[in-house]
């Protein structure tokens, strides 16, 4: 569905000659930034488990060939890298990238001014704060995932109207 109202291009192939027509997978059509940033259009939500954007926009839709609307909305354009792992996928992330997950990633410190408080990253030495707190490889690549985890989702009255103009843009 997400690819089949983009629009084709002749592509020519420099070494046989031969012309093919292609999809321009290229053309990228976004949510403007005021429409993303509205909070009447949008739930905020949790990704839970494995859930993957097909099981959220089923749930969300009635439709899981809607997932590119999820995708979309949430400026997901690569969702084996910005869609959160599920356990399985997480912990041979881990153990592909580290030799040891439970190793110090960096320290933080916590500075407060009023009623903010803000957690500071100062970088893999602590020798100036010995406060500092050290969070492992395991904490650093769970807080990731939890950035990730947070979605926003269009209003299910507005799909059909989303989807309409979208394709219309796809078109031009």
């Amino acid at each position: 569905m997400y690819f089949e109202n983009f629009p084709t291009v002749s592509y020519t192939n420099v070494l046989g000659g031969d012309t093919t027509i292609v999809t321009n997978i290229l053309k990228r059509i976004g949510a403007r930034d005021a429409v993303k940033n509205s909070i009447t259009f949008f739930t905020k939500y949790n990704v839970r488990g494995s859930e993957t954007p097909e099981q959220v926009a089923f749930d969300f839709y009635g439709d899981a060939e809607l997932h590119w609307v999820i995708l979309l909305v949430n400026d997901i354009y690569d969702r084996y890298h910005q869609w959160p792992m599920n356990v399985n996928q997480f912990q041979a992330y881990l153990e592909d990238k580290y030799a040891d997950a439970n190793a110090v990633h960096h320290y933080e410190i916590t500075q407060s001014s009023g009623d903010t408080t803000v957690t500071i990253n100062i970088g893999t030495d602590n020798s100036l704060y010995g406060s500092a707190t050290a969070v492992t490889n395991y904490e650093y690549e769970e807080k990731e995932q939890d950035k990730k985890r947070q979605i926003n989702i269009l209003d299910s009255t507005l799909i059909t109207q989303f989807v309409r103009e979208y394709k219309s843009l796809q078109t031009r």
